[in-house]
């Protein structure tokens, strides 16, 4: 039966990558065993989405680090309407915005780090308390954190509100990317400086994809710090702010590109 299907000259390069690529064919239709993986990544990826938020296990993770934590909620109250109403998700609820009101802080922090479910509670789930782990040592001494903020049903903008009440010089939102077919535990890495109500996506520094499949959790956290560094001494982030963090790659020699020799 191996005959009934046609093999791709790509799928070689299937090693390299968790890609859809070099699938192969049987006729005119994907081989069987192709679609089902299709399948089990789409339902994952939902499952992604619709997973309830164990806010409880990453508050005891990152309390196990040291670091004091504070529970809020966006203003949307339950999932179906956080899938609906993006706008509620970027605001904190009554009952949080008292909590942060009546919250006494010992001196300005430098940073304030808020994990908010996202898009994939799984991604924060499994990779926030680490991440920030590495961070604390990739940064050094010398910052003043503020409580870890972990909140429900957020979208990357809440963490604005919530630096602007803590009065952070800076805020990095920890939040579960939207799933891929292939990735359906992938955490993004926002950083604000100045955080307040109002600030729009062009004045922060975005670190995609992080998880042991994409940009190692170690790597993330050395970037972090970069920027966290730059932005402290610049005052600014977002365009303004370009990630040197690594040397750039060379330039390629198009002319050694297979896909334009003349052979």
């Amino acid at each position: 039966m191996s005959d009934a299907v046609t093999k791709n000259p790509w799928s070689v390069l299937r090693k390299h990558t968790p890609a859809r690529i070099g699938l192969g064919r049987s006729g005119i239709s994907q081989p069987t065993s192709v679609q089902l993986e299709f399948q089990l990544a789409h339902a994952q990826a939902r499952d992604a989405v619709h997973r309830p938020f164990d806010h409880d296990a990453v508050e005891v993770a990152v309390q196990a680090l040291g670091l004091p934590t504070l529970q809020l909620h966006s203003a949307a109250a339950d999932r179906p309407t956080y899938l609906k109403r993006p706008d509620l998700g970027r605001r904190l609820d009554e009952a949080s915005r008292s909590r942060l009101e009546a919250l006494e802080m010992e001196g300005r922090p430098d940073v304030a780090v808020v994990i908010a479910d996202g898009l994939s509670a799984l991604a924060v789930e499994s990779h926030a308390a680490p991440f920030a782990a590495l961070l604390r040592t990739a940064l050094g001494a010398g910052w003043r954190w503020a409580p870890v903020a972990i909140v429900r049903q957020g979208r990357v903008a809440v963490g604005d509100p919530i630096g602007h009440a803590l009065g952070a010089r800076l805020v990095v939102v920890l939040i579960g990317e939207r799933p891929g077919l292939s990735s359906p535990d992938s955490m993004g890495v926002y950083v604000t400086w100045a955080p307040r109500p109002g600030r729009v996506d062009a004045e922060r520094n975005c670190i995609s994809n992080v998880r042991p499949e994409g940009l190692a959790l170690q790597a993330a956290a050395d970037r972090l710090a970069w920027l966290l560094r730059e932005a402290r001494q610049r005052e600014l982030t977002g365009v303004d702010l370009k990630d040197e963090s690594v040397p750039a790659l060379a330039p390629v020699n198009m002319a050694d590109s297979f896909l334009l020799s003349g052979d």
